[in-house]
């Protein structure tokens, strides 16, 4: 029977999201060699603020120290936790084995959460910034798009049911406009991290004061000197063990909201699919069932629709986490934290990969929008046909009943016989409305009926959009590349 812990090949279970569809970089963010790398990084720091501020540590243990940071021995440190039943201790003696001169300074009055709690802020400010450039593409790609379909009438829909005309440009601006959001949002919090830093076993920072002898102003500086040497601009004041796991739910609330602008996204696109006026990328030898060879599924947007459902959900174990930290803190987070902080990013990191490989490849027929702005239209109409009639000398309400009367004729026809939406044919049939006949065309055509649409994305994608882009304009070019 295997081991608890054994990951081996395809006798053993492997999470779909490492195996199947995040992407290397993020998956290697979230890595075991990463975090323990990270963990001795940490100690290095660590020692190095502790010698500059005095402690007999020697230039000799901090090279030690400084040359095998990469040079673990994952099976020594597994063999170390069994026994001890304690990760980070395994992992300070995995460490002093290979370190033996810097081997009794290492972890010099810290705790456990020094190496783990501020591993998980480097950790985490690292995901974000695999995101925020992927997000950033996301949004560049579908704002070309609408740029480039900002005038072209569609039908649009409230309630799934036909409404007035838009623009394919336009409703595309809709799923930016949530993106952008997100993309301030993951900005925001990214930014507004902060380092646990050097506080000890119950965040009062005893330990360092009795190492440097009450001397507070060097255990201030040692606090910041290891921050600002972690890449953060300031640490908590205030720690008990750990940092507040309030942070955690703000970190998955965001990717949570962007779970589910994603999942509305792709939502609208299958929907689309159904009716043909839009298709993601499908490719020459795709196979959309292994029953019937015609069908062509939106399998990319029903993935990004299923892992979104997923990541909206994750936002409960922190939101729960938080709620029950005793006191100083309790170790009934970390397993869960081991699970739902890695998820979140993987997921995230899939979605945005996905969309987008769709948003640069979405594919629209424009002949068939037509075709249903055609059946639809001529219902719309109405009003400006009744507003001509008066114009041409006609009344208001005898107008009223006779287009009442003619729809819905043409509304059985196409309801109950299954044909198309005769409204106009029976108006130019209709000697009522000879005065108006020859104006039809231009009452009926589609680009009258969006509005300022089309003015609307070009002022929101001016205004707001491309000004959100430009940090991002180095890594605009780099195209999506499917997983499995």
């Amino acid at each position: 029977m295997a081991a608890c812990g054994d990951h081996g090949g395809p006798d053993s279970y492997r999470s779909p999201l490492a195996s199947r569809y995040a992407s290397p970089e993020m998956c290697f963010v979230f890595s075991d060699r990463y975090k323990f790398r990270t963990w001795r990084q940490l100690w290095l720091w660590l020692a190095e603020a502790e010698q500059t501020l005095g402690l007999p540590i020697t230039d000799e243990q901090i090279q030690e120290m400084k040359s095998n940071l990469d040079n673990i021995d994952f099976k020594m440190a597994a063999e170390e936790e069994r026994q001890l039943r304690h990760d980070v201790m395994a992992h300070v003696h995995t460490f002093g084995h290979c370190c033996p001169k810097a081997a009794g300074i290492i972890h010099l009055g810290a705790t456990s959460c020094y190496v783990g709690d501020n591993t998980d802020l480097i950790i985490l400010r690292n995901a974000f910034d695999l995101l925020l450039p992927k997000l950033a593409r996301v949004i560049s790609r579908l704002a070309n798009f609408a740029k480039e379909r900002a005038d072209l009438p569609t039908l649009g829909f409230t309630h799934f049911q036909p409404a007035q005309l838009t623009t394919v440009g336009k409703r595309c601006c809709l799923w930016i406009q949530d993106l952008c959001i997100d993309l301030q949002n993951l900005k925001r919090v990214r930014d507004d991290l902060r380092f646990r830093g050097v506080k000890g076993t119950t965040g009062t920072q005893a330990s360092f004061l009795q190492l440097f002898e009450g001397d507070d102003q060097k255990v201030e500086q040692l606090d910041k000197m290891v921050t600002e040497k972690a890449g953060f601009k300031r640490s908590f004041i205030i720690t008990g063990q750990t940092y507040t796991r309030k942070v955690d739910i703000e970190v998955l609330s965001v990717l949570a909201s962007l779970g589910a602008s994603v999942h509305k996204i792709c939502t609208d696109i299958r929907l689309l699919a159904n009716l043909k006026e839009m298709e993601e990328p499908f490719e020459k030898q795709q196979i959309g069932s292994s029953a019937m060879p015609y069908k062509r599924n939106p399998m990319r947007s029903e993935r990004c629709c299923s892992l979104a459902r997923h990541l909206m959900t994750l936002v409960m174990d922190p939101l729960q986490t938080a709620s029950v930290q005793w006191f100083e803190r309790t170790l009934d987070d970390s397993a869960n934290r081991r699970i739902c902080l890695a998820e979140a990013f993987l997921t995230a990191d899939t979605i945005l990969n996905t969309l987008q490989n769709i948003s640069e490849g979405l594919v629209v027929y424009p002949k068939v929008i037509e075709r249903r702005i055609r059946q639809e239209l001529p219902f719309m109409a109405t009003e400006n046909i009744i507003m001509a009639m008066v114009k041409a000398g006609g009344s208001r309400q005898d107008c009223h009943e006779k287009i009442r009367v003619l729809s819905q004729q043409a509304a059985a026809v196409v309801k109950q016989e299954g044909g198309d939406n005769d409204l106009i044919e029976r108006i130019q049939a209709d000697p009522y409305f000879s005065p108006i006949h020859s104006h039809l065309d231009h009452l009926l055509d589609p680009s009258s009926f969006t509005g300022r649409a089309s003015q609307q994305v070009q002022r929101f994608l001016e205004e707001e959009v491309f000004p959100l882009l430009k940090p991002y304009e180095n890594v605009m070019k780099v195209k999506a590349e499917l997983c499995l």
